[in-house]
């Protein structure tokens, strides 16, 4: 079987996360966070619909990480977040991050909103 490592181009990969906290490119966030190839920064939440819309332009698909175990979004944030062209997919946060770094690893156009676990 043959390896290759994978090279990330501007976008950063999930490196880890824990109680409260993730580890993306290598720096730790707290609390709710939201990556996209332009950036990481703090996620409002569920209430903060503005923000993604802002910043999740271009996306193929938002993985939405609903914390330790997967749960329902409101209405409102998958409408506005579809109504906008955003593909969007719900799982729990651990679940989001695996599948976020393999698609980036692909060069897809993803992002993620994370609570945290």
């Amino acid at each position: 079987m043959r390896l290759t490592e994978i090279v990330y181009t501007e976008a950063r990969p999930v490196d880890g996360y824990g109680p409260g906290f993730f580890r993306i490119g290598g720096q730790v966030h707290e609390g709710a966070v939201l990556v996209l190839p332009g950036g990481i920064g703090p996620w409002g939440g569920y209430d903060d619909t503005a923000t993604l819309l802002a910043a999740a332009g271009g996306l193929d698909v938002l993985f939405v990480g609903t914390g330790a175990e997967i749960a329902h979004i409101p209405a409102a944030l998958r409408d506005a977040l579809e109504g906008a062209g955003i593909g969007v997919e719900v799982m729990a946060s651990p679940a989001a991050c695996r599948t976020y770094n393999v698609l980036l690893a692909e060069g897809r156009r993803v992002g993620l909103a994370l609570l945290p676990v």
